[in-house]
């Protein structure tokens, strides 16, 4: 299956109901009927904040809603049993589930150990100071409600490399902890933001202790066993060694399935950083494509100011286009979260044609631009905000234009700063489109489709423009759009 759709299958602000496991059950069915292939499912396992966990306070790998731990069993989508249904309805219906997997870091340690430290300066911490700090910390897991059930693994201070919060002193910040492994350095091959990007959050998980290795190695084993997998999303790969995941992943696709997809996410927009980053990790996986995902998010703030014949400078789809996944917003970029550059929603439409039918990069739609959303949540300024996020009408209709008509090669008209478009020539057997869109006012592009379309009516997919649009002798015409809108044009016999 080349032309594959991810749907990722949540948002930050999803319903702590213990619903969701049922719910991506029940939109199986209509999920692959428009045309999605893989499901981005949320971290299915127990976080330090239990049920209300969104699931990347990696509590315990092993516990995905099975155990009495953090104050429930369930996790914030449901319990296990419901989960392995989820993937199975996934799989039923054609689906591939894709999971996301938070390895960088456990919090909500079970005790507290005697440690030794030394304070790193937070906004540079190739800064380390010299003298040891003995103190408290918590970095023991026990997981005691599991009681060495799938794994009998303790995670101790011999497990991470640094940590938030000490006691005795009692200190918050960024501490290194000192013990056999780095010779109190940092990882090497994570991201140089703040000197070194090592640190994230909470117990920062130490993969150069070979038990730790194998026991991520293992737990990656263990889980495909539970459930179907056929790929994964990596949190928070700028803080995790390239050569780790460089080996985890050949590890897993060597036991799971060599055809595992499987997209990091480092957040960097510089092109240089992710093409060294691909090269450590001998490009075996994809990376989002951050650059694409600032400038829709430009392009949806400036109107009709903004050049849309450079909507894809210095993107990631452009320049290494078989190892980008394209999105529009995601749950870290949505409104009041820790990267908020949302797309306006009059612009979103314009964005999806451009990531859903084109001949490039991996697309993937988010929950609340399918289905909408409404949440509140505090404000930077500290202020309760309610947000709500309106489903995009037309959503539906273009990832079905992706499964119908992006098909063929490809000619771009790139000619107007406020008017662009881009063909899709179609094959022998599957027919293509002419996609047509303006971020000012209305207008159109003319294109010379060739005689094989001579005297060809075409319509518009979305239904944005009524009527039809007839070509001449020789396979021209000028296909139009409305303003602040785009209409994807097909051959009204193909319908």
């Amino acid at each position: 299956m080349s032309k594959r759709t991810l749907f990722q299958f949540f948002h930050w602000y999803s319903p702590g109901d213990g619903h969701l496991w049922n719910e991506v059950a029940e939109k199986a069915p209509y999920l692959s009927q428009i045309g999605i292939t893989d499901v981005w499912l949320p971290p299915a396992y127990k976080g330090a904040s239990g049920a209300s966990s969104v699931g990347y306070d990696t509590y315990d790998l092993f516990d995905l809603g099975e155990f009495d731990q953090k104050g429930s069993v369930t996790t914030k989508y449901g319990v296990k049993a419901a989960f392995e249904n989820a993937c199975r309805a996934l799989v039923d219906h054609g689906l591939r589930p894709i999971h996301d997997v938070v390895l960088n870091h456990k919090m909500g340690a079970d005790e507290k150990e005697s440690v030794i430290v030394r304070r790193v300066n937070s906004e540079d911490r190739t800064q380390i100071e010299d003298d040891d700090l003995k103190a408290l910390a918590y970095t023991r897991f026990t997981f005691p409600g599991r009681a060495g059930k799938y794994s009998e693994f303790i995670w101790d201070k011999q497990c991470f490399s640094g940590v938030d919060v000490i006691e005795q002193p009692d200190e918050a910040g960024v501490f290194r902890l000192m013990n056999e492994y780095g010779e109190g350095q940092w990882n090497d091959e994570v991201d140089d933001e703040l000197g070194n990007f090592d640190y994230l959050m909470g117990a920062d998980v130490e993969f150069r202790n070979n038990a730790v290795y194998e026991e991520l190695k293992y737990w990656g084993r263990w889980f495909s066993e539970q459930v179907p997998v056929a790929g994964f999303r990596l949190d928070a790969a700028k803080h995790i060694p390239a050569w780790f995941f460089k080996d985890w992943v050949g590890h897993m696709r060597d036991a799971v399935g060599t055809d595992l997809f499987v997209v990091a996410e480092y957040w960097h927009p510089d092109m240089t950083t992710l093409t060294n980053y691909l090269e450590l990790v001998d490009k075996q996986l994809m990376l989002f494509d951050v650059a694409l995902h600032h400038r829709f998010h430009d392009a949806s703030k400036a109107g009709g100011e903004f050049d849309m014949r450079t909507i894809f400078d210095g993107s990631l789809v452009s320049s290494i286009p078989d190892h980008a996944v394209t999105l529009v917003d995601n749950h870290d970029t949505q409104p009041l979260q820790s990267l908020e550059a949302t797309v306006e929603p009059w612009f979103k439409p314009l964005a999806y044609a451009l990531i859903l039918l084109r001949e490039h990069g991996t697309p993937c739609v988010f929950y609340p631009d399918l289905y909408g959303a409404e949440y509140s949540d505090k404000a930077v300024d500290g202020s309760q905000q309610t947000v709500n996020m309106p489903a995009i009408t037309c959503l539906s209709k273009l990832v079905e234009a992706r499964k119908r008509f992006g098909n063929g090669p490809q000619s771009e008209h790139f000619d107007d700063a406020r008017v662009i478009g881009f063909v899709r020539h179609g094959t022998e057997r599957e027919p293509g489109c002419v996609v047509v869109m303006s971020n000012g006012g209305e207008g159109q592009i003319s294109v010379d489709l060739g005689l094989g379309h001579s005297s060809t009516s075409f319509v518009d997919f979305l239904g944005h423009r009524e009527g039809e649009i007839t070509t001449d002798d020789s396979g021209r015409a000028d296909f139009p759009t409305n303003g602040g809108s785009v209409s994807v044009w097909v051959r009204q016999d193909a319908l």
